[in-house]
């Protein structure tokens, strides 16, 4: 073993910006969703929601010296997070907004951050310390508050929050699952994911007989579909290589305030003092994760993998000849070693606290 020193930037950054840039898209996607969604099916609404999302895919996928491609190991996996991810998640946000408020609606996707938490230490054991926790409860409690002020004045159906809350459990699975991918090429994953989804909701809006959506109306929600699932998906996974899926899912917890702002400034006329005491809490949640420092002396046992990386953090010193400038993606190997640095729970600090 080897001890050493690492570079001192501070690692949730980058993982930081990547997530809160996913939660503004796909925070302002929500009150567009209901806006081009009025009057088409529930199924319609996802389908052309992941096409969109699908089309973003094939457009970012990267060459394979550059991020890692998909693996025959990965279709299960796959399958899964478009089932719950792009399938059920999409439909039940669609059938919920044809019934709420575009605003309760938002802020109920706060609890997509604690379902993401729960999943992810359940899966992975991804280690929570008080500060997170204590995060995740502030987010909560905006979202509790924001909600309850929505709910007495009656301005959202109890059968379209319900639906909205099982999106949110759905996406947070999907969030868990996705981790085990932020290896691969993030236009990749969405290209498959989206794929799968749009085609399975397609296929289920011909089932039932949906009507044919009005061309704006469909123009509209690919475009939506297209940055607010497509781009943010992939910021998303982006951010869950260095962040962590708890972490990653909390600061994705601004989504739904950024949805509000959005639905009030299409016309929701729903501001309260309620509304900015949620907020508030919900922006401290946030800068708890932006600020958050976790440093420790902490053990690396050996380990092959592949997937896109750089050679001054700290973790990847293998020789090149040439030496590649930038990030690019190969088959390498890490050494044993033990040292002490700032570190979050991403694809190499899976270590047990």
């Amino acid at each position: 073993m080897s001890a050493d020193r690492e570079p001192t930037r501070h690692p949730a950054l980058r993982g930081g910006v990547l997530a809160l840039a996913a939660a503004a898209m796909f925070g302002v996607s929500t009150p567009l969703v209901q806006l081009f969604g009025r009057g088409v099916g529930a199924f319609t609404t996802a389908a052309l929601l992941y096409a969109g999302a699908a089309a973003v895919g094939a457009s970012l996928r990267q060459p394979v010296e550059r991020e890692a491609r998909l693996a025959r190991g990965d279709a299960a996996r796959l399958v899964a997070i478009a089932a719950v991810g792009a399938v059920l998640a999409p439909v039940a946000l669609a059938w919920g907004l044809q019934r709420a408020s575009a605003t309760g609606a938002s802020l109920l996707l706060t609890l997509e951050a604690l379902f993401t938490a729960l999943f992810a230490w359940c899966l992975y054991r991804e280690a929570i310390g008080a500060r997170v926790w204590t995060a995740l409860l502030l987010l909560l409690a905006g979202g509790a508050v924001l909600v309850l002020d929505q709910g007495r004045g009656g301005q959202a159906g109890l059968a379209g929050l319900l639906a909205v809350l099982a999106a949110t459990a759905a996406w947070g699975m999907d969030n868990a699952l996705s981790r085990a991918l932020a290896e691969r090429d993030p236009g990749r994953v969405v290209l498959a994911k989206a794929s799968l989804g749009a085609a399975a909701t397609f296929a289920l809006a011909l089932l039932a007989a949906e009507p044919r959506p009005v061309p704006a109306a469909a123009f509209g929600l690919l475009i939506v579909g297209a940055t607010g699932y497509g781009l943010s998906l992939r910021f998303y996974l982006l951010a869950q290589r260095t962040f962590g899926a708890a972490r990653t899912g909390s600061v994705f917890a601004a989504a739904p305030f950024i949805g509000a702002a959005a639905a009030l400034a299409l016309g929701d006329r729903c501001a309260s003092w309620a509304l900015a005491a949620g907020g508030a809490l919900m922006a401290a949640g946030v800068v708890l994760h932006l600020t958050e420092a976790h440093a420790h002396d902490h053990e690396h046992e050996a380990l092959e993998h592949e997937h896109a990386h750089r050679h001054d953090d700290g973790h990847h010193d293998h020789a090149h000849v040439p030496m590649p400038q930038g990030e690019h993606s190969h088959w390498h190997r890490h050494a044993p070693r033990r040292h002490s640095h700032p570190h979050v729970p991403d694809i190499h600090h899976a270590h047990p606290h």
